[in-house]
C-alpha cells in the first residue's frame, strides 16, 4: 500500500509541470469556490456543518452524500476527465486510479476541508449581528 501511495505521489508532483499543469491551481480554486457556496448556503439555512453531520447524523448520510455531490460531482468528474486526457498524451498509457487519486486531491478534498469552517464562520459572523434575544445558543 505504502509503495502504491509513494508512486501515486511521485506522479502528481510530475505533473506540476509542464502541459495542462493549470489545472493544479484552477480545480482546487473552483472547488473552494463551490465549498464557499455550499458552506454559506448552510449557515443560512442554519444547518451544521456538512462533513460534522455526514460523520454523525447516519440517517441523513444518503442526503447529505447527494447533497454533497450535486455540489462538487461536475468538478470532480472534470478533474478525472482531464487526467485521463493527460494521461493519455504524456504517457500514452492510462492509469484509472491514479486519476481517481488526482480528482480526489485536487476537487475532493478542498471542498470538504472548506465547506464546513465556511459555515461555522458565516454563522458565527451572522450570530454577532442579531439581537442578544434572537440568538441560538
Amino acid at each position: 500500500m505504502s509503495s502504491l501511495l509513494s508512486t501515486i505521489a511521485t506522479n502528481v508532483v510530475a505533473r506540476l509541470d509542464g502541459p495542462m499543469h493549470f489545472r493544479f491551481f484552477m480545480q482546487p480554486l473552483v472547488a473552494i469556490v463551490l465549498a464557499i457556496r455550499d458552506g454559506s448556503r448552510d449557515a443560512r439555512e442554519g444547518r451544521r456543518p456538512w462533513a460534522w453531520k455526514l460523520v454523525h447524523v447516519p440517517e441523513q448520510r444518503r442526503y447529505l452524500l447527494a447533497d454533497g455531490w450535486k455540489g462538487i460531482g461536475r468538478i470532480f468528474l472534470i478533474a478525472i476527465a482531464l487526467d485521463v486526457i493527460y494521461q493519455l498524451t504524456q504517457w500514452h498509457t492510462l492509469k484509472p486510479l491514479g486519476a481517481l487519486m488526482t480528482a480526489i486531491i485536487l476537487a475532493l478534498v478542498p471542498y470538504v476541508l472548506l465547506r464546513g469552517p465556511i459555515n461555522r464562520l458565516l454563522r458565527l459572523t451572522h450570530d454577532h449581528d442579531k439581537p442578544v434575544q434572537d440568538r441560538k445558543v
